[in-house]
């Protein structure tokens, strides 16, 4: 299954990989932990320099999208504090100041805090990334992206500690670079072309806010106006063959602009209150959004007979996306060992205005136009949970939930006097059941089991929750020097709609383990184990007709182990850890031998997808002086895929610092 394969590799597969820990900066500390003091104020600072080295063997651009660190010289990490001894500093009591990766790593952050107390209190967060994404490899190398994102935010808040307290914020995201995609001319039948793009997209945000409390009640509110706006063009300014020279299809040139801009002017609102017994949380947002936009792109070449083409295209649109919000959450325990707990929430979306797209042939100056008007969602939820404790080491909970959700749209085909409109609704309701109990048989030892059922009336999609139920249980154990936890869920779905069938299976089993037998020493580990099972109808188009009645089979087996240690001896701080990433997927090591699922062997490589990560690390680190600390440290960095070697990466890293206070 295409979506759930997607899904996966796109967001579980690179979260994975990114919570591997980085060997650098050191997390050791130089310099005295009070500080020195400094007229009324004490000082604590250090800072970490080294040079950071590489070497990698295999697909570089995966790499670079992975992990992307380099050769060079680094200021790796440094912090920053000078607070007031008697918290009555003349025009600050504290000021902190934290960077990581300033130089030229990939990963950029600096943060500060400036603040007095009970007077005002200044935040401000700096980030750069480097986004390299070389695409799929099935896309021959003409899609990718090299572009930086630089993210600030600066937050200024008056009379923080007061009962009352106003707020000014700014946000700004840009991301800029070059980038390559690709374009099909003249028709379905055409060659692809490569086209490079200039990336250009930028996000401004203005807010003001501010708190009020009286008594036990507190009422939050915020005024935001986010603006965004995107201005990629891509274009082709040499004649090109395309990617198959030997066809007719050719382009002598292509200009594509395709401006994109949007406001978000918004309100948000809460108010919570608090009485002994009794908490009632409420919440409001409110945007109203606007978006406009153009799609204009000119070709000029000759197609697959060879005729000349100088065709326009033309989608251009302006409309309203108002977005509305709320929930309430009222908390009661008439009795100290009953609790009850309801929450009621909506949420409205709109999309309306006009929108049209116009295929313009600039030789004969005909056109073909198609109107789009109206979306609508809405989405009503509640769920009342009841928790029932039996004794101080023994609680039952369970509660009801329910969803009712609502889509609307209207397409307009054809203005002037014969107009043509399709008009479509659709409602969805979903009731879940939940129960529980939580107890420990021991002071050390927690124990949690759950279950649930829920049902859907008309899911909107194939692969939306209809006929669902789960169980989970966790334990939690806790000693002076040991710690470890476990858990277990299982979710099973079952979806059989008039066009389509989809079910799925899915199980979760967890573990982890925390040793501290003295100090100077400790071991952790964590082990994880995903297992996903999906059957679902598909319809394509292939040679010319229309295939109804084949199926997609997905399995997946992701495992996920870590295990770390750290040991000091004398002025010898040393830690070794190891990651482990890997999907087996459904046992097999080649595409031939798959059993079901699709009849077209195109589809075949997309039932599982079976890959390996695995990162070992060290890291040293030598206290030469009170004051002063020598690092290094290496990591390993592997990745391979079984069916498609070609992304498949090797690296070794490593760097020396010198980490010292002054």
């Amino acid at each position: 299954m295409r979506i759930v394969a997607r899904w996966l590799f796109a967001v579980v597969w690179p979260g994975l990989v990114a919570a591997q820990e980085t060997v650098a900066p050191t997390p050791e500390a130089a310099g005295p932990p009070r500080g020195q003091e400094i007229g009324n104020y004490n000082v604590v600072q250090w800072f970490e320099t080294g040079y950071r080295w590489r070497s990698v063997g295999g697909d570089l651009g995966k790499y670079r999208s992975d992990v992307n660190f380099g050769n060079g010289v680094r200021l790796l990490g440094s912090r920053l504090s000078v607070n007031s001894r008697d918290g009555r500093g003349r025009f600050f009591d504290e000021i902190l100041l934290a960077t990581q990766g300033l130089g030229n790593d990939p990963y950029q952050f600096s943060s500060l805090r400036v603040q007095k107390n009970r007077v005002y209190r200044y935040d401000f967060t700096w980030r750069l990334d480097d986004y390299y994404n070389p695409a799929l490899t099935v896309a021959a190398g003409q899609h990718f992206l090299n572009t930086e994102r630089r993210l600030q935010d600066h937050e200024f808040t008056l009379l923080p500690q007061s009962s009352w307290r106003l707020s000014l914020g700014y946000t700004r995201n840009r991301q800029d670079g070059p980038g390559l995609t690709t374009v099909q001319q003249f028709d379905a039948r055409g060659d692809e072309f490569p086209l490079f793009a200039d990336i250009r997209r930028e996000r401004n945000e203005y807010r003001i806010g501010g708190e009020l409390r009286l008594s036990a009640v507190r009422l939050n509110w915020l005024r935001g106006w986010d603006r965004f706006r995107e201005d990629t063009r891509a274009f082709l300014d040499v004649p090109s063959p395309g990617n198959n020279p030997a066809d007719r299809t050719a382009l002598s040139s292509l200009r594509r602009h395709e401006p994109y801009h949007g406001t978000n002017p918004y309100w948000r609102l809460n108010l919570l209150a608090e009485r002994r017994g009794f908490a009632a949380n409420a919440r409001f947002a409110y945007t109203a959004g606007r978006r406009a936009f153009v799609f204009d792109e000119n070709a000029i070449g000759t197609d697959r007979l060879g005729a000349g083409r100088n065709r326009q295209i033309l989608v251009s649109g302006a409309g309203r996306r108002p977005v509305a919000a709320g929930s309430l959450t009222l908390s009661v325990a008439p009795r100290a060992r009953l609790s009850l707990t309801s929450h009621t929430a909506f949420h409205h979306t709109r999309l309306e205005g006009d929108a049209s797209w116009r295929e313009v042939n600039n030789a004969t100056l005909g056109s073909t136009v198609v109107f789009f008007q109206f979306l609508g969602i809405r989405a009503i939820t509640q769920s009342t949970d009841v928790t029932l404790r039996l004794a101080k080491s023994a609680a039952l909970y369970g509660g009801h939930h329910f969803s009712a959700r609502r889509i609307r749209s209207l397409e307009q085909f054809r203005t002037g006097p014969l107009l043509e409109r399709w008009p479509a609704q659709q409602e969805n309701r979903f009731h879940a059941g939940q129960a529980g109990v939580r107890f420990e048989p021991r002071k050390s030892l927690s124990v949690n089991l759950d279950a649930e059922v829920g049902r859907a009336d008309r899911p909107f999609f194939p692969i939306a929750e209809r006929r669902v139920h789960g169980l989970g249980a966790r334990l939690r154990y806790r000693s002076r020097t040991l710690a470890w936890s476990a858990a277990v869920r299982t979710h099973y779905n079952t979806n059989s709609v008039s066009l389509a069938a989809h079910s799925s299976l899915s199980r979760n089993y967890a573990a982890d383990v925390s040793w501290t037998p003295r100090a100077g020493f400790s071991l952790d580990a964590a082990y994880a184990k995903l297992h996903l099972d999906t059957v679902s109808a598909l319809a394509y188009f292939a040679a010319g007709r229309l295939i109804s009645q084949d199926r997609s089979l997905y399995v997946s087996n992701l495992h996920s182990a870590t295990v770390g240690g750290r040991v000091e001896i004398g002025r010898v701080s040393l830690y070794a850890g190891y990651s482990h990433v890997q999907d087996t997927g459904d046992g097999r090591r080649t595409v031939a031998g798959q059993a079901g699922g699709s009849a077209l062997p195109a589809f075949l490589a997309a039932q599982t997808y079976p890959a390996a990560f695995r990162s070992p690390l060290a890291r040293l680190s030598v206290r030469l002086h009170t004051k002063l600390r020598w690092n290094a440290g290496y990591q390993y960095y592997g990745y391979r895929e079984e069916f498609s070697p070609r992304q498949g990466y090797r690296a070794h890293t490593g760097y020396t610092s010198v980490l010292w206070s002054f």
